[in-house]
């Protein structure tokens, strides 16, 4: 044994009867994460990888680096509520970004809301936020230490006062408020036995709708929508443009498909004052409806009913019948509808996805015709502004090498030209230096695959570069071009080329892509990445010793599914936060609406898929000769309640009693177990950098890569 790990108490009594076949699950202690063995664990694991990583000469230096590179400013796009625009800013280290008030665009931007005074460590997080109609008051979710669990506060914005107001056990939550500002609609669960601050694996269901009237406790407020039967619908409730109806979008998973009902608001002349008389426009789980925008009765719906790359609908509320639905923007032949959005009163706006890349277009809202075609670099839009009642635009350009471009157009002046609004440049490294590349790789199945790799120019493909693949596959998640500082430090001074493949189950070619790589295909998502890999290899472009694979969440789980498969193919794997147990995940906070992705054990069909990749079920000592495990790291955190982590726990410790104990096995196999981080959203900048130089201290380590000056 080249690792000393520590010794974890193996309950071999603990078996599952899964439809006749006999599963242990001797370290099932370790989905108890109070018990005092848990956390000697816990803390044995941290206490032998942190020396490791402190061990590297690129742990300090990396984090040098991504201090001095991260320190830009970061920007979000202008957007009008009542008569004054806000944005998102953050000077560059902040832990979190902050937001400004401006009472025009030429205005002096005033600090309005600083979530870096909510806690003194940055891991309180601003979660969600909604205006009133008029502007003039403010609900903002609050989230401590990265978990899901939110309270929702208020504020007057004329002032910045604060109200006494407050939302308690609020998760996955809409924030509507009627457009008389009287009040807005929110989800919550019903309390239940034990805590709730994100470190609890107890399962969510029964999550209602309430509203909230301003400036009455929590106690009063009206319940709109439950569902008894259903205890694992969620219900988010949206206001139409008009104010007049209140739209109702029920999930039972992460599947694009919705049921939509609506209440007309007009017909309670009482106001809100219990369960809504809800109007079953769709009472089933075919397809999805995103309300785009309504003129009087005729909605327009982006849909995916009969097309996987989606279209736009208009549905007349007086004339409901499917017979009458009329399409408006036809689904295009290979391009998959991103987002709509009208603005300026009679135009919409459609993000496409063609081939990973966005484009951005403008369409009449009254025949669909298409307007204008707005110019794109290779690239991604991940900000958009703008609303029915606005005549401007800001639309948010991002890539692997550029860092921020802020356009803005206004739709008053002829011609249209969209200008530079704000960009964002990154002291320190030179774009024209790099380049990125589109491949298109054949899977095992014959798929075409694409896939991005980013690297120095004039590199020599003779296998002896350092690569960083990265993949996702799943949840119809389209993983575009986005720009990284840490993986750029890697390119720039590991000497690496960063790979970013677009396997099936993500959304990068509609719901097609997506069924492509669920259920019982969710082996497509893990050849694709294998065959990424291959692909890298014979090409040129790095070898198996020095080609590291990473993801996270369900990424975490490909990349431990991989490792299992194919343990020659990797000579590093860092795992974040990933699903490992696939038979009980559906047992623990919200993972139950993950079973439309991945199946659920409890019905045997689904059983016999799960149980040939589950990451903890399919660990063995590899057979080959001079074939061991790849280094591997895996990250997770105390108060993540999305992949609690009970999961990555369950994975080191058979990890490292079957692999481990092996005389053939001499590279590490670690976990590090953050505290006061969660599942990753609002994690303070602080703590990302710290990840991010760890991740790549243990890259480096393992692989002996040298720090390139």
């Amino acid at each position: 044994m080249s690792f000393q790990y520590p010794e974890a108490c193996r309950d071999d009594s603990v078996i599952d009867d899964y439809h006749g076949d006999k599963i242990p699950d001797p370290y099932c202690w370790l989905e108890d994460p109070d018990s005092e063995k848990t956390r000697a664990f816990v803390e044995a694991q941290n206490q032998l990888t942190l020396p490791y990583l402190e061990g590297s000469p690129a742990r300090k230096l990396f984090k040098e680096r991504m201090t001095e590179l991260f320190d830009y400013p970061k920007y979000s796009c202008p957007f009008k509520r009542g008569n004054r625009y806000f944005h998102f800013y953050n000077t560059g280290l902040q832990n979190q970004s902050a937001m400004y008030v401006q009472e025009s665009l030429d205005a002096e931007p005033q600090m309005f809301l600083d979530p870096n005074t909510f806690s003194e460590d940055g891991t309180v997080a601003l979660r969600g936020y909604a205006f009133t109609e008029d502007g003039e008051y403010f609900a903002y979710g609050v989230s401590v230490s990265g978990s899901d669990w939110v309270e929702i506060k208020f504020l007057k914005v004329d002032g910045v006062v604060e109200l006494e107001d407050k939302l308690e056990r609020v998760k996955f939550s809409c924030m509507s408020w009627t457009h008389d500002g009287k009040g807005l609609f929110y989800n919550c669960y019903p309390v239940q036995d034990g805590k709730s601050d994100g470190t609890e694996t107890s399962v969510n269901l029964h999550q209602k709708l309430y509203y909230h009237v301003l400036g009455t406790p929590q106690s009063d407020d009206v319940l709109c929508a439950e569902f008894p039967d259903n205890p694992k619908w969620m219900g988010g409730a949206e206001i139409s443009d008009d104010g007049r109806y209140v739209l109702l979008s029920i999930r039972e998973g992460c599947d694009p498909v919705n049921r939509l009902w609506y209440c007309d608001l007009q017909k309670i002349p009482n106001g809100i004052k219990g369960i809504l008389p809800w109007v079953k426009l769709i009472d089933n789980f075919d397809a999805e409806y995103e309300y785009i925008t309504n003129e009087d009765t005729v909605f327009t719906f982006k849909t995916n009913l009969d097309t996987p790359r989606y279209y736009l609908i208009n549905i007349d509320f007086e004339e409901p019948e499917p017979s009458k639905w009329k399409e408006l923007v036809p689904e295009h032949e290979k391009d998959v509808i991103e987002f709509a959005s009208c603005v300026h009163s009679t135009y919409l706006f459609i993000c496409y996805l063609h081939d990973v890349k966005n484009m951005l277009k403008m369409y009449s809202l009254k025949t669909g015709a298409h307007l204008k075609t707005f110019p794109l670099d290779v690239g991604s839009i991940v900000g958009f502004t703008g609303r029915k009642k606005d005549s401007e635009i800001f639309y948010y350009f991002t890539s692997f090498l550029v860092p921020a471009v802020i356009y803005h157009c206004d739709l008053t002046k002829e011609p249209l030209e969209p200008r530079i609004f704000r960009e964002v440049t990154v002291k320190g490294f030179n774009p024209s230096e790099y380049q990125t590349v589109q491949v298109f790789f054949t899977s095992k199945d014959g798929a075409q695959i694409p896939m991005f790799i980013v690297h120095k120019k004039g590199i020599q493909l003779d296998g002896s570069h350092p690569a960083f693949l990265y993949g996702y596959g799943g949840f119809n998640i389209s993983i575009t071009p986005s720009y990284s500082v840490s993986r750029l430090i890697f390119v720039r001074h590991l000497g690496g080329v960063l790979a970013v493949a677009n396997i099936r189950g993500g959304g990068e070619y509609g719901e097609t892509w997506h069924k492509g790589g669920m259920l019982s295909l969710k082996q497509n998502c893990f050849s694709d990445f294998q065959s990424a890999a291959e692909y890298l290899i014979n090409e040129g472009y790095s070898s198996p010793c020095k080609l590291t694979i990473n993801g996270g969440s369900n990424g975490g789980l490909l990349v431990a599914a991989c490792v299992n498969q194919r343990p020659d193919l990797f000579g590093c794997a860092v795992a974040q936060v990933g699903v490992m147990d696939m038979l009980k995940f559906h047992k623990f906070t919200i993972g139950h609406a993950w079973t439309t992705d991945f199946g659920c054990s409890d019905i045997k069909e689904q059983y016999d898929w799960l149980i040939k990749y589950s990451p903890l079920h399919n660990i063995k000592i590899p057979e080959d000769d001079g074939v061991q495990y790849p280094a591997i790291l895996l990250l997770t955190a105390d108060h993540d309640d999305r992949v609690v982590p009970l999961h990555s726990l369950k994975y080191i410790a058979t990890l490292q009693h079957s692999v481990g104990r092996s005389a053939k096995q001499t590279n590490p196999l670690f976990i590090y177990v953050d505290t006061k981080s969660g599942h990753g959203a609002g994690k303070p900048t602080s703590k990302v950098i710290q990840e991010v130089a760890d991740m790549f201290a243990f890259i480096s380590r393992c692989l002996d890569l040298q720090w390139i000056k």
